[in-house]
């Protein structure tokens, strides 16, 4: 009876967490639905990454919707994923899920925080935001798939790691995308700073990607 009791709490928080994440993709949506026609095309158009970013809208409400939208539903995959891989006890699902949450946030935050200090520092501020946009609009893309990843986990092919491992392709896919469109759309603008460039890949997109990765090794 516990352990029954123990599932159907875990499933509520799970579902509350993929409603909420649905009702701010729909209020996005219904909000700004042009903008959001352009956001669904992402990989086979680059409309909604280039007229946004013109605009200056980098902070606009459409796009904070989809970051939030994107946090929930890759903090719940994260802790789908590391219970099932990992083998994480089941107990405190609802702080584990926050833990992930809040670290998430921050180190999205941090990370733009660096990203425009090292812009400010070497005068590169609008090569910098384009990639910033670029790459955020991208990874809030992947969110769509792993939202679709964590009702496949949650309901449908629970703890399949089949899904884990296609939802986690799915996002190296399309991130790979944005990043092979964003070197061909600003190469003329890279060249001449590649050695910052290089620096940014470095320090800002493989560093904190090592350090995650030897931190769950161990």
């Amino acid at each position: 009876m516990n352990w029954i009791e123990r599932t159907n709490f875990s499933l509520d928080w799970m579902t509350l967490s993929v409603f909420l994440s649905l009702l701010l993709l729909a209020l996005g949506k219904y909000l700004f639905q042009a903008r959001f026609v352009n956001f669904i095309v992402l990989p086979f158009n680059d409309k909604y990454v280039s007229l946004d970013h013109r605009k200056r809208q980098f902070f606009n409400v459409f796009h904070i919707l989809l970051t939030a939208f994107q946090l929930i539903n890759l903090s719940l995959f994260v802790f789908l994923a590391q219970k099932v891989l990992l083998n994480a006890p089941v107990g405190a699902d609802k702080s584990a899920f926050f833990y992930i949450l809040g670290f998430l946030i921050l180190f999205q935050t941090g990370k733009f925080v660096l990203q425009r200090i090292k812009a400010y520092v070497f005068n590169t501020q609008q090569l910098i935001s384009q990639l910033i946009f670029s790459k955020f609009s991208y990874l809030n893309y992947s969110g769509l798939l792993i939202c679709a990843g964590n009702v496949l986990l949650i309901y449908i092919l629970k703890d399949s790691k089949i899904v884990i491992y296609g939802t986690i392709l799915l996002i190296v896919f399309i991130n790979g995308i944005g990043i092979a469109k964003l070197l061909k759309n600003h190469q003329k603008t890279l060249l001449p700073n590649f050695f910052y460039f290089i620096l940014y890949l470095c320090t800002l997109e493989i560093a904190p990607l090592v350090v995650i990765g030897s931190y769950l090794k161990d």
